[in-house]
């Protein structure tokens, strides 16, 4: 499992020319099931990105705060494109992507994970989107699990 996380000023996902998920300050969540992930994976990425201290902190200037501690949003969007790293050859494969229906049902349950303790939105699985973020900072990592 592999996602992408940008702090962000407001944001929103489109899917055939309306928009579909929309927040204002929170975190983006570019997310990729990858071949081989369960529950396990799904359950400590979304402790993970919930407890993230990203974002900062007025009275020290640290990022010591989390999307919890700001009562931000989250905008998640399944990204399987992420499952290419890049090495060898010049066209992208997506051969450790995990297979759509499979990947849909742990992209959901890792989304009522997060809705347990913070306002999310999501774009459509599978689909088309256009996706504009504003990002905070810049402020982005990219987390494995």
């Amino acid at each position: 499992m592999r996602i992408v996380v940008q702090r962000s000023l407001n944001s929103r996902v489109w899917v055939d020319g309306s928009i579909v998920g929309e927040i204002d300050k929170g975190l983006v969540l570019l997310v990729c099931i990858e071949k081989g992930d369960a529950e396990e994976q799904v359950k400590k990425a979304a402790h993970k990105v919930l407890k993230l201290r990203c974002f900062e902190d007025p009275e020290t200037g640290k990022m010591s705060k989390s999307i919890i501690d700001t009562h931000g949003e989250i905008l998640a969007i399944s990204q399987f494109t992420l499952s290419w790293r890049g090495s060898g050859g010049n066209r992208p494969g997506f051969d450790l992507a995990m297979e759509p229906d499979l990947a849909s049902k742990l992209f959901e349950n890792f989304c009522e994970i997060l809705k347990n303790s913070i306002k999310v939105k999501t774009g459509r699985f599978g689909e088309s989107m256009k996706v504009e973020i504003s990002n905070d900072g810049p402020v982005t990592f990219c987390l494995d699990f």
